[in-house]
């Protein structure tokens, strides 16, 4: 029976040793694995134990979902075609008008003559309107002008001067507010 003791004792001092030591090259990795097997004879049965003690990290940092860019700080000409102008359309056709043509170009201003970049509009039977950024980003400075059919525009006004922050449902509602001022679209 002290054989027995003895023995429990060898094995319980080696599993502490073991346990208290550490090992550099097995906390290296991001997952370390360490088994002690011993064998421990208690008469006629055998007994095995096993520890296994395991550190582990997570493989990859976790990442939140990107958000999606408000369609404001998209590309310039993105914003224009894919959201502005359908907008705009949609708007205008609410109002019961028809749009004959409406397109994004990098041309003359009308009046003043400088290159920019022009949405035109003609309205059908009712205006045409020239809304002019002087950059290709939404943000820059803007004019606007405005006339009769088959007419060419004689004022160049100023557009959203005093806007810090430039939307998309502002641009729209000011164009609005600018046709409906010179009872192009209908009654003030």
């Amino acid at each position: 029976m002290e054989e027995n003791l003895d023995k429990n004792n060898e094995v319980n001092k080696e599993i502490s040793d073991n346990t208290t030591k550490s090992n550099p090259e097995e906390i290296k990795g991001s997952k370390s694995e360490k088994v002690i097997n011993i064998d421990i004879n208690n008469g006629d049965s055998a007994t095995k134990v096993v520890m296994s003690n395991k550190i582990n990290t997570p493989e990859k940092p976790i990442t939140k979902p990107k958000k999606e860019l408000p369609v404001e700080k998209k590309p310039f000409q993105e914003f224009i075609n894919m959201y502005l102008i359908p907008s705009l359309t949609e708007e205008i056709n609410q109002r019961g008008l028809e749009i004959s043509n409406i397109e994004l170009t990098n041309t003359n201003r009308p009046i003043a003559g400088d290159k920019c970049w022009v949405i035109n509009c003609k309205i059908k039977n009712t205006c045409n309107f020239w809304l002019s950024f002087e950059k290709d980003d939404i943000s820059s400075l803007k004019s606007i002008s405005l006339s009769k059919p088959n007419q060419q525009p004689s004022i160049i006004e100023s557009f959203l001067i005093d806007e810090k922050r430039i939307t998309l449902k502002l641009i729209i509602s000011r164009v609005l507010q600018r046709l409906n001022g010179q009872k192009l679209i209908g009654v003030n």
